[in-house]
């Protein structure tokens, strides 16, 4: 059973605050997110938020790359301790099109100051999110513009700035179009990937061996967490029950995606970050459910 215990706003001051992440470290939270005048492509900023209760919420930082459009931040802990944060890049001519794109990362030891964005891998690659397995991390990048055809290459890496290939995705029947993807490791230590717009894979060591799933869902902004027991739940914009775009949570498991819950949310939202933490999951996400998109924080309870 999945309860909603609590939701609050906690931060809507840009025109566009969207694409959150969250984290739980060194005693605070710890909350990521893109501002810009639209969801669109322009010059956008990443902004980094602290809280030491989930309650009360302060900018700790933002990173800025001029004339750049930073899209999708995502925060980690590296192996050293070391706050990782993984963005991307998009370029732009004066006129608003788009250009290029590349990943960037930038490193911290306190949250508040953040080395200078570095490029990473190559041009066009677009890195979604870091997870640790021990001393090496994995990260899935999606190459290509639009949504047809559209690759996607699993990496690895030790320092966030070196990245080796490990597989590509080749999905079935010829289709391609794997986008935004996290991944997973379970405790057997299979590797899960929950990939926009409608797959879970899953792989052996060393994740070059995959099995593909097309579930009956439409992701947008894919994110999934493994609890404690070795359940799996994600979240991802998907249809609420009147067929509009919705935050939804979803229990999955290796081959399936079953709705759960439709957080409040609509219009231009989803793009969550989830922590499990004192026996409950906490959410960021986005949402222009009430006009002007907005950063939600949602605490919730699961039980068996």
């Amino acid at each position: 059973m999945v309860e909603l215990l609590s939701v609050h706003k906690i931060w809507n001051h840009a025109p566009h605050n969207a694409f959150t992440d969250l984290l739980h470290t060194r005693g605070a939270w710890w909350c990521t997110f893109r501002e810009a005048e639209g969801h669109g492509h322009g010059p956008a900023s990443i902004r980094i938020l602290r809280s030491v209760d989930g309650a009360e919420w302060n900018s700790v930082a933002e990173l800025v790359e001029p004339g750049v459009d930073l899209r999708d931040p995502k925060l980690c802990v590296m192996p050293d301790g070391r706050l990782m944060l993984l963005t991307c890049a998009n370029f732009i001519d004066d006129a608003g099109n788009y250009l290029t794109r590349s990943p960037r990362v930038s490193f911290s030891t306190d949250g508040a100051t953040w080395t200078k964005p570095a490029k990473c891998l190559a041009e066009d690659h677009w890195l979604w999110r870091v997870t640790w397995h021990g001393s090496i991390g994995y990260s899935v990048s999606k190459l290509g513009i639009g949504s047809n055809p559209r690759r996607g290459f699993l990496y690895r890496t030790t320092d966030g700035l070196a990245w080796d290939f490990v597989t590509e995705f080749l999905l079935p029947n010829d289709t391609w179009t794997a986008s935004e993807t996290t991944v997973r490791i379970l405790a057997d230590g299979d590797m899960v990937a929950l990939i926009r717009p409608d797959w879970i894979g899953v792989s052996p060591p060393p994740y070059v061996d995959w099995t593909f799933t097309r579930i009956d869902a439409s992701l947008g902004g894919p994110n999934f967490i493994v609890l404690p027991d070795d359940t799996m739940w994600a979240s991802a914009r998907g249809k609420g029950p009147d067929g509009q775009a919705a935050t939804l949570l979803a229990h999955m498991t290796r081959d399936s995606y079953t709705t759960a819950l439709v957080l409040p949310s609509g219009g231009d939202c989803s793009y969550a970050g989830m922590v499990w933490h004192d026996d409950l999951l906490w959410m960021s996400y986005y949402s222009s459910h009430e006009g002007r998109s907005s950063i939600y924080l949602a605490q919730l309870s699961i039980d068996d």
